[in-house]
């Protein structure tokens, strides 16, 4: 009678230290739930990094600015001192205000380009964005999976430790051997082992999440909801593509390149007219009250213009290396057509193949695994079966399970993928 008192009491407290096992796993740190269009929207406007690249919109709208300045004039005065203070030679000054008159188109070729580049600037903004889209939906995805994860590994570890607990009482009862029961309690250790790796992976994903939310450590983890029930699309690989071609902001950026060293080359070819050199002044001489030869004071005004004599023009560096830069753009426009080909074949090839592995789990993988289980547990306690064969089926079924949710989330993934790189996107779940 005291041994199944004993028993009882055992089976209280390994139950208590469960159910804390479980509540630390739980409630070990603050999470906020959030849905993933709302998290995306709060991505849009927290993340840090996104928002230091809308500075250079700012940026761009500066140097425009600096690109219509007009030379600045100078202004100069003189002082002249004869020195000869005995023959009373007298003194004078001058002032003189020049400006350099830029011709040849100088000033606007130069607002073109600034032009160019701010335009350049919004679509690298937007391919910034594009990316930054897919991977906050990667790293969301992630969260989910890891979650999924670490649940299958605590639903593992609570099974074995009942029956690690049922194995003590039989034990005890002389129903099994020790090396039986001993083994069943290793296993349910080994199992809470992997319930912790798992939980440290999730929480990092949760970090992660908050790193792209422009949170701090200190503030609530983003807990994610949704699952992978709506990630099936049906594609035709010719328009995949021929989206993609009118799509891509990076082709967009390529072009626009094409754009800048064009207008560069114009602007090399107006830099190689002259310019004129516009001065205008005035003199004044004081009255010498020499002897010999006095004179009255006076006062000149000058009016000049000069023409460099422009000798540069005869070593084009600048002129070719922007021709240069013109042809190297043009094929790199090519490069990144072939480059988006490229992406969105293998993007497609790869949520086909994905698609696929995920129909083969829905037509009863899982289900016949988790049936093969259930039967080695019940066969198990009636001593049908061994505490091998139950391992086995017990292992299988965690790898059939944790490739299930692997399986939907990189299906998931490469549907993400596949719009990232075809420049489309209707991922919402």
């Amino acid at each position: 009678m005291k041994k199944y008192i004993k028993s009882f009491f055992g089976i209280i407290i390994l139950g208590s230290i469960s159910s804390l096992h479980a509540q630390i796993i739980d409630t070990a740190f603050a999470k906020q739930p959030l849905d993933y269009p709302t998290y995306l929207s709060l991505v849009g406007k927290n993340n840090l990094a996104y928002s230091a690249e809308k500075f250079n919109l700012n940026i761009a709208d500066a140097e425009i600015q600096t690109a219509g300045i007009f030379p600045n004039p100078e202004l100069g005065f003189g002082w002249v001192d004869n020195g000869q203070r005995r023959m009373n030679m007298g003194y004078g000054f001058n002032s003189e205000l020049t400006w350099t008159l830029e011709l040849g188109g100088k000033r606007k070729a130069r607002i073109d380009v600034a032009k160019n580049q701010k335009e350049l600037a919004h679509l690298l903004l937007d391919d910034y964005f594009r990316n930054l889209r897919a991977d906050a939906t990667l790293a969301f995805l992630s969260g989910i999976q890891n979650r999924l994860l670490l649940e299958v590994q605590s639903s593992s570890y609570q099974q074995m430790k009942q029956l690690a607990e049922s194995d003590n009482i039989r034990f005890k009862l002389g129903a099994i051997s020790e090396v039986d029961s001993r083994q069943s309690k290793l296993e349910a250790g080994t199992m809470l082992n992997d319930v912790f790796a798992a939980e440290a992976k999730w929480k990092a994903s949760l970090s992660n999440l908050s790193l792209l939310l422009g949170r701090s450590q200190n503030d609530v983890f983003i807990d994610p909801k949704g699952d992978f029930s709506d990630f099936d699309r049906d594609f035709s690989l010719q328009e995949l593509i021929l989206t993609a071609q009118n799509n891509r902001s990076d082709l967009k950026v390529a072009l626009q390149n094409k754009s800048i060293a064009g207008s560069v080359l114009k602007l090399a070819k107006a830099n190689r007219a002259i310019d004129l050199g516009l001065s205008m002044g005035a003199n004044y001489a004081s009255y010498v009250r020499n002897a010999i030869a006095p004179t009255p004071s006076t006062t000149s005004v000058n009016i000049g213009v000069s023409i460099p004599l422009k000798f540069s023009n005869n070593r084009p560096g600048e002129l070719l290396a922007a021709k240069y830069t013109l042809q190297q753009s043009e094929q790199q426009y090519k490069q990144t057509e072939l480059e988006i080909q490229s992406e969105v074949t293998q993007a497609y090839f790869t949520y086909i193949a994905a698609q696929k592995q995920v129909k083969q789990f829905n037509t009863g993988l899982l289900k016949e695994a988790k049936t093969i289980l259930d039967g080695k547990i019940y066969s198990y306690k009636r001593g049908e079966s061994s505490i091998l064969e139950l391992l086995t089926a017990q292992k299988t079924y965690n790898e059939v399970k944790q490739n299930y949710h692997e399986v939907n989330y990189e299906f998931a993934a490469a549907l993400v993928e596949l719009e990232r790189t075809a420049g489309i996107w209707d991922i919402n779940f």
